[in-house]
């Protein structure tokens, strides 16, 4: 909150709006709904609280059994994109961005039915599609424990049993999707879901924000009411 000069009470109101829905709040909202006259301020202080999730979610590393998969994020067209006229103004691009899913395979002692639950999630924008990207990526998210990693069968991720004990892979097919990266598709989808249904432009340098946000709130989707305490020390540890 340093710096700012809107009053604690609206940063206080803001954290439980953005606390209290699983969907996104975009910054028009937030100024519509608690009446302010500035749009700038409230969109700064929207950011600050999506850096702080993030910073509190990267205290902490997946291990054991996990998905990890690519998706494109539909973002505004850069102004180098504009000025090399590979598009026009108000077009839209794509952003690639590495989702992670810590997995766990549950065995029924009954039926001995194997069913597949998740923990938690990570996702981050990549700087590019070469394989040391992903590598940087992977490693900044495992922790250093024994891990089990599901992938397709990409080019790009053939150093990735150089950083894990089990690198695991599948063609890309209707059954990978829904079954073996099954966690990592359901994420991939409620947040592309998510981020068009809530904000009309996304800017590549700002997307990893938005990431943040979704993903501090799905990792801590059973939270319920605590959410909200949650968030408020992330603002006060993480700004």
């Amino acid at each position: 909150m340093q710096s700012s000069n809107l009053p604690f009470l609206v940063w206080y109101k803001t954290m439980f709006l953005l606390s209290a829905t699983k969907k996104g709040f975009s910054s028009k909202e937030i100024q519509r709904q608690l009446g302010l006259k500035r749009y700038e301020p409230v969109w700064a202080m929207v950011h600050k609280l999506r850096k702080a999730m993030g910073n509190r979610d990267a205290r902490y590393t997946l291990e054991g059994m996990m998905e990890m998969d690519e998706a494109f994020f539909t973002i505004e067209a850069s102004e180098h994109d504009h000025k090399t006229q590979k598009a026009g103004k108000g077009s839209k691009t794509k952003a690639n961005v590495m989702v992670l899913a810590e997995s766990t395979v549950l065995e029924d002692i009954d039926t001995g039915e194997t069913e597949r639950q998740c923990r938690y999630f990570k996702a981050k924008v990549l700087d590019s599609h070469k394989s040391k990207s992903i590598d940087d990526t992977l490693q900044e998210a495992i922790s250093e424990e024994e891990t089990i990693v599901f992938t397709d069968k990409s080019t790009s991720y053939v150093n990735i049993s150089d950083y894990v004990d089990i690198h695991l892979t599948e063609k890309s097919s209707d059954k990978t999707t829904k079954e073996t990266l099954k966690w990592v598709h359901i994420a991939i989808s409620n947040a592309k879901r998510n981020f068009n249904g809530n904000y009309h432009k996304i800017k590549r340098k700002y997307l990893q924000l938005y990431l943040n946000e979704f993903v501090y709130k799905l990792n801590r989707r059973y939270f319920g009411d605590k959410l909200f305490d949650r968030l408020v020390i992330a603002s006060i540890t993480g700004l």
